[in-house]
């Protein structure tokens, strides 16, 4: 007789290649939008283009990236925490 697995046993489950591609550059998406570096630029461009190459990526993603890469950046933050939120001290 042969045994079939339990349906109440954990499964270890493998997300589809294109979810992990998109996960990976959503990331990197959403540090550069945060954080406007050279090295968040950079790590969004080669993420995109890997899973661009490696076909994970269609022309509308890589459209999307291109067109946030193509917005001038803008000014710095301060690093002041008590602006940073739009509150002012006054003296």
């Amino acid at each position: 007789m042969t045994k079939h697995p339990s349906g109440s046993a954990v499964k270890a489950t493998t997300a589809p290649r294109h979810l992990v591609a998109l996960a990976i550059v959503g990331g990197a998406l959403i540090a550069f939008q945060v954080n406007k570096t050279d090295a968040t630029r950079a790590s969004l461009q080669s993420v995109t283009d890997m899973a661009r190459r490696l076909g994970q990526l269609n022309d509308q993603d890589v459209s999307v990236v291109a067109q946030l890469l193509a917005r001038p950046a803008r000014t710095a933050r301060t690093a002041d925490p008590a602006t940073q939120f739009g509150e002012h001290t006054h003296v």
